[in-house]
């Protein structure tokens, strides 16, 4: 176990944090609930809307009537249905699509995910989780850690969220106690620290009373950390540049007349600015950025999230897929990589198999060659499969059609991750995170040359051409070779 976890274990129900303490970051925060079906991540979500009043009237009027009629609470309010808006949803009592809600409060912005947590739907809430800084991963104080727990704090820990809250809700109904409170947090952290998750904050809770949501509960007086609504307005999911150097993927050639020509795209990582050298890749031409344009005008500078029209200073081969990038620490190119894939599909992951892969701004096709392991996540063991199945995760080798750029995932998720499509349905049936590009050196590069194949011949006069002598051990491929 990671000494931080241990660390995090003893001092579950005697942090010393003042409620409150801290300086928010004040910027975006996108976060997301997950866990396993019935922990009440929907109600969680309702109780923040509910209990910070940042519901308006006509919706709390809909909420009362709608309670009535498809709600589990009685004569309370169900703040599930804030999120849950699907017929089918309400019928079951269940999350089944991803449902997002924009709220704010006076210290922060926040974009929450509802994701569902049912095993059938896992690939939901790999969706939610892809986008967001921070998870809030429930637990049912009476079942306590379930494999659907264990599952999405695996995909979590994989898809590089940081920040995680291990919220043990409905602690009601088992009296508010404060032993029961320290075996769950106890388990998780054994879990956590295995995976190495370091970074995790506990809060005890009964969302459907509202306790530990928004507001302190008397009922657990012996919890003295924040509520969970004042430790998400104190995370800081930083705000300093990337370590990474600046990238744009291309996403459409911008060419309106023949006197135009810019490369159109959202700045994946990094900086740029007019007069920087960039690299096109996988080519290797260099050249330099003339000016960057929006539909506001011309900028300065463009920064990671940004959506811009670069134009480039020579007249060089750029097409969709193609990556802008900084010659000083620019990305791989490789048409290998070991990745952690998460299956999605009904069929089975089957190596040797071609797909569909969408990686980034393009799409090719693609093969897992090897599937090296597969994860069991309630032993967090590698095992050896011949497959994947729906909801698993293992570590591949693929293949792609082409060369690509790639980068590792925890540092550059554009370039990192890739959808993989079946090639008969049309259907996304997994996503892969790219750990390393299966090559021989990081620092060999390709470099762009002025005279190519076909200028080299015709300057010497020659035809270069390859011969494969093939044939059984002994039969004198090695002397023909010679002779010739």
């Amino acid at each position: 176990m990671k000494p931080d976890a241990k660390i995090a274990t003893k001092t579950i129900a005697s942090q010393a944090s003042t409620p409150g303490k801290g300086t928010a970051t004040g910027g975006m925060l996108r976060f997301l609930t997950c866990g396993s079906v019935d922990d009440g991540k929907s109600t969680v979500i309702g109780r923040l809307l509910y209990d910070s009043r940042l519901v308006v009237e006509d919706h709390l009027e809909a909420l009362h009537r709608d309670s009535a009629k498809s709600g589990t609470t009685g004569d309370e309010p169900d703040l599930a249905l804030l999120v849950d808006g699907l017929q089918a949803e309400r019928e079951q009592g269940i999350t089944i699509d991803v449902a997002y809600r924009y709220f704010a409060t006076p210290k922060r912005k926040f974009i929450v995910a509802d994701t569902p947590g049912h095993e059938q739907y896992t690939r939901n809430m790999a969706t939610g989780a892809s986008v967001s800084d921070c998870a809030i991963i429930l637990v049912d104080a009476q079942k306590g850690l379930l494999t659907q727990t264990r599952r999405h704090s695996s995909i979590v820990h994989l898809l590089g969220i940081r920040h995680i809250v291990l919220a043990v809700n409905k602690m009601d109904l088992v009296d508010c106690s404060q032993e029961r409170f320290e075996e769950i947090c106890r388990a998780y952290m054994d879990f956590a620290g295995k995976l190495g998750i370091a970074n995790v904050q506990v809060v005890p809770m009964a969302a459907r009373d509202g306790d530990n949501v928004v507001r302190r509960s008397d009922r657990m007086t012996w919890y003295r950390g924040p509520t969970l609504l004042e430790h998400l307005e104190t995370i800081d999911v930083g705000t300093a540049e990337d370590a990474a150097g600046f990238c744009l993927p291309v996403q459409w050639v911008n060419r309106p007349n023949a006197k135009f020509r810019g490369y159109t795209g959202t700045v994946s990582s990094g900086t740029i600015a007019p007069g920087k050298p960039v690299v096109v890749l996988p080519s290797g031409r260099k050249t330099k950025i003339r000016e960057i344009l929006t539909a506001d005008g011309p900028l300065q500078s463009a920064r990671k999230g940004r959506a811009i029209t670069a134009v480039l200073e020579d007249e060089v081969d750029v097409s969709r897929g193609d990556v802008l990038a900084d010659p000083a620490n620019r990305p791989a190119v490789s048409d290998q990589v070991a990745a952690d894939v998460i299956w999605m599909g009904d069929e089975p992951l089957l190596p040797g198999r071609r797909y569909i892969m969408k990686c980034g701004t393009q799409t090719l096709s693609g093969t897992v060659t090897t599937l090296k392991h597969k994860l069991d996540v309630d032993l967090l063991d590698e095992a050896a499969a011949r497959d994947l199945t729906l909801n698993e995760i293992g570590l591949c080798n693929i293949s792609f059609s082409r060369p690509i750029v790639i980068a590792a995932y925890l540092e550059e998720r554009v370039l990192g991750s890739f959808l993989i499509i079946d090639r008969l349905t049309n259907a996304t049936v997994g996503v892969g995170l790219i750990r390393f590009g299966l090559r021989r050196a990081d620092n060999v590069h390709w470099q762009a040359l002025d005279v190519d194949k076909a200028t080299r011949a015709a300057t010497i006069g020659q035809h270069p051409v390859c011969i494969w002598f093939t044939g059984l051990s002994g039969s004198g491929k090695s002397t023909i070779a010679n002779l010739l």
